[in-house]
């Protein structure tokens, strides 16, 4: 693997990234027009979101496929799929129309995210962390700009006519193929396999994975009840859904600059340092946000809850494995398959005590993540290359 830092082809995956996630990132401010018009409880909102997760349950298949045939058409149709799918879901009427809908676009998801990082850590060099961080801020950047984009095409044709934005997603994969059609990542992803090499590391980095799962775990109630039930929070307790939705994006632009920061501060202080740093200023920001509701303590809140997803990523490339899109597979897998048990409770959870007190819940859990943080420090050090 060549260590140099190929700016050009970091930031092309990177843009496919913002491509791809600006669609993705439509549900959490439709959830309350949707609630509204099919008369759904949080725990039904709940399952929509578990469904657009279900297919990454496969994504360890998705990555062997990957590691087989490459990537670059996955990364260059995906956002034109999932942009397909989510714009259409303003003229679904029925609750099997949306489960189709979001299950595809689940499915997509997941095609895209498997092969990606692998694609950034080749174009990376041997700056790894930087390159996770250009590609983060590529999704942390969606999610800022879909929220008002989608927004803005409701109060402009209602629901039923989101469906218009769907051509900037078939557009952006257009440009991708003119970028990424004759895309070389200078070597195979993967050296040949050999028999029983799936096995062998799985059981290699078993200790690695378990912890990592459990950093996951302990912070993810935090950020399925904020990024997903924001909007509805926010506009129960009287905010219009214009406010919701920019609350929404300021959550998500700080991350973006949480997670630029993130990826490159962890070249120079180390993984564990930086995961210390993130795991306890998400924990302050969401108390202070729970007892103010200021939008500054809002900001503070994105900057460090999305700024450890660069350094995780670039801890499971560091692994010393010869098959990296397989191990980025199982870390999806992981990320995924928590998120989607999580969600649901956080959405059963809020039916039953209130967001209010879900928030409180979940900011208590979240402490678990900072002795955690240092122990998958370790963890990633012992495995690296």
């Amino acid at each position: 693997m060549s260590k140099t830092f190929k700016k050009a082809e970091v930031l092309t995956i990177s843009f496919a990234h913002m491509a791809h996630d600006i669609f993705s990132s439509f549900l959490a401010p439709l959830l309350p027009l949707l609630i509204e018009k099919m008369g759904m409880s949080l725990s039904m909102a709940a399952f929509l979101n578990i469904l657009t997760r279900i297919p990454s349950l496969f994504n360890p298949f998705f990555g062997l496929i990957a590691e087989k045939r490459g990537a670059k058409y996955f990364v260059i149709l995906t956002p034109g799929i999932t942009a397909i799918s989510m714009s259409l879901l303003g003229l679904a009427n029925t609750y099997a129309a949306l489960f189709v809908l979001l299950f595809v676009a689940g499915i997509s998801a997941a095609l895209f995210h498997v092969p990606s990082p692998t694609m950034i850590k080749e174009a990376a060099g041997d700056r790894t962390g930087t390159g996770m961080s250009f590609f983060m801020v590529g999704g942390e950047s969606a999610r800022t700009i879909g929220p008002l984009l989608v927004t803005a095409a409701v109060s402009w044709w209602g629901l039923e006519g989101i469906w218009r934005l769907m051509p900037i997603g078939l557009l952006a994969s257009l440009i991708l193929y003119v970028k990424l059609k004759d895309f070389d990542l200078h070597r195979p992803i993967s050296k040949p396999k050999e028999k029983g090499d799936t096995k062998k590391v799985l059981k290699r980095f078993a200790p690695f994975l378990t912890v990592l799962g459990l950093y996951i775990l302990f912070q993810a109630g935090m950020k399925s009840a904020l990024t997903l039930y924001l909007p509805v929070y926010l506009t129960g307790q009287g905010a219009s859904l214009w406010m919701a939705g920019i609350a929404l994006s300021v959550l998500q632009f700080f991350g973006v600059l949480g997670t630029l920061a993130s990826g490159s501060l962890s070249d120079k202080i180390g993984r564990t340092r930086t995961l210390l740093l993130s795991s306890t200023g998400a924990v302050l920001c969401m108390a202070l946000f729970r007892s103010t509701d200021s939008i500054v303590a809002l900001a503070l809140l994105g900057l460090f809850l999305f700024s450890a997803n660069p350094v995780l990523m670039a801890a499971v490339q560091d692994t010393d494995s010869h098959m990296p899109t397989f191990m980025n597979s199982m870390y999806m897998s992981i990320n995924f398959g928590v998120s989607l048990v999580v969600v649901f409770a956080v959405g059963f959870l809020g039916d039953l005590v209130g967001l209010s007190a879900t928030f409180m819940v979940f900011n208590i859990v979240a402490i678990g993540a900072i002795p955690i943080a240092w122990i998958l420090g370790k963890q990633a050090k012992r495995q690296s290359a």
